[in-house]
């Protein structure tokens, strides 16, 4: 694995500072191998609170009038928070407070006024439109404020495909229609559209601070897949997961999946259209080892799945027809993200991205996805594990620029050398779609890890 130099680390992250884009050096396919720049808990509350302030000022508006919503509306409850609640309010916040309602409303100028109606006000980047009394006078307050603002439409959280736009719950939308102005019902209206854009869209600090996060997840890897971690004849798959965790946790990173290792090796079934293979148990030597890790970090999450080869006895390189199944996995990656243009659903890049796959000396199977400030975010899906073809509703959505994606698949490659078997080669990068190219956000596994 080529490595990138530490000091670009510490860059990326300062570059949130200086308003940069997304750096170059994040496409050379690189990574780290040092300790990298990871901030504590407390350091964490400015860059974080900076970037949120700077999506309201800057992004929402914007998503707003494109969506059609004049005032949006998040309604929650203390342990039962929207999903969209903690991507709008500012560090530190653990709950939301009793009954905590954000209101935005986009002004005849294109601005965009933010408002908390909230027993504890949250400070900036918000203006308090109420604080005071019981919950009554709460409800009764956003009442006179949305008659007050007198929007055409009011956009609220409910959604039968979205999971994350369906956050307001039963109670508060029968409370909502309570205290609504009298002719105001035929105003509400789903704002599953603008959350999804508001999720799945990249501000520019964003992308700055991007690359150098997943840098950290890819480094991870690599120090799990060699001999730091890994004895051969000793080590097994789960001692590698739980080496992956306890470097994650030990560092204040929360992941968002139990890391998960696998191996491969003859004798192994592994068909052609099988739909992962690999099994757990102790790492021997010739083994082929794979890997998916999930953090998240500044609010921005990752996923990635590389390779490692064990050498056998004798070896002093990873065999060259591995090398090879490789490198026709960078092939794939190429072939899926060449058909990413703006205005494609995830099915239209789904299907073109399968024909030019057909004919090829291996089979495949794609299930790409959205990421961001979850795991698995909205946007258009494009393929899953189990589904080869179109998705309904989720991959309808059309791509949009300044969104990320988790370039996952794996292709299976016959092996004459194991005596026809499959050998699968399963990857998975972060990603970055600038509405001309998918750019790596911190390189590509183009290298086998290396367990001597």
């Amino acid at each position: 694995m080529k490595v990138w130099i530490g000091s670009i680390a510490a860059c990326l992250l300062a570059s949130l500072l200086t308003g940069t884009g997304l750096a170059s050096a994040a496409e050379q396919g690189r990574v780290i191998v040092n300790e990298p720049v990871i901030l504590s808990e407390y350091d964490r509350i400015e860059p974080e609170n900076r970037m949120v302030a700077d999506r309201l000022e800057n992004l929402l508006p914007g998503l707003m009038e494109d969506t059609g919503i004049d005032l949006w509306l998040i309604i929650n409850r203390e342990y039962a928070e929207d999903p969209v609640y903690f991507t709008l309010v500012p560090q530190p916040s653990f709950a939301a407070r009793r009954t905590t309602m954000l209101l935005f409303h986009r002004k005849a100028d294109g601005s965009v006024d933010r408002l908390s109606v909230n027993r504890y006000p949250l400070g900036e980047p918000y203006q308090v439109g109420w604080s005071g009394g019981n919950l009554d006078a709460q409800w009764e307050a956003l009442g006179d404020i949305l008659a007050e603002r007198d929007p055409e439409t009011i956009g609220i959280n409910m959604s039968s495909t979205w999971p994350e736009a369906d956050g307001l719950t039963h109670g508060l939308h029968q409370k909502l229609m309570d205290v609504l102005p009298e002719g105001f019902e035929e105003r509400v209206v789903s704002a599953e559209n603008l959350v999804v854009r508001w999720l799945e869209t990249r501000s520019e600090q964003e992308q700055a601070v991007y690359p150098h996060v997943v840098s950290i997840a890819r480094r991870a890897i690599a120090e799990a897949f060699s001999n730091r971690v890994i004895t051969p004849g000793v080590t097994t798959t789960d001692e590698v997961a739980w080496a992956l965790r306890n470097w994650f946790e030990s560092r204040g990173l929360r992941i968002w999946f139990m890391p998960y290792v696998n191996i491969q090796r003859p004798g192994i079934e592994c068909e052609a259209d099988s739909p992962f293979c690999g099994i757990s148990g102790v790492i021997e030597r010739g083994d082929i080892l794979h890997t998916d890790v999930g953090i998240c970090y500044l609010k921005l999450c990752t996923d990635t799945q590389e390779m490692g080869y064990v050498l056998g006895l004798g070896e002093y390189d990873v065999p060259e027809v591995f090398k090879d199944a490789l490198a026709e996995g960078n092939r794939w990656q190429d072939l899926l993200t060449k058909e990413f243009v703006t205005g494609r659903s995830g099915n239209e890049i789904l299907a073109a991205a399968q024909e030019k796959m057909s004919g090829q000396p291996w089979s495949f199977n794609v299930y790409t996805h959205p990421i961001g400030f979850v795991g698995h975010g909205p946007g258009p899906t494009i393929g899953m594990w189990d589904v080869p073809g179109a998705i309904p509703n989720t991959g309808d959505w059309l791509l949009h620029p300044n969104t990320a994606y988790a370039i996952e698949g794996n292709i299976a490659v016959p092996m004459a050398a194991w005596d026809g078997q499959h050998v699968q080669i399963k990857l998975e990068q972060s990603a970055l779609y600038d509405g001309e190219q998918v750019i790596y956000l911190a390189g590509r596994q183009t290298e086998w890890h290396v367990v001597r």
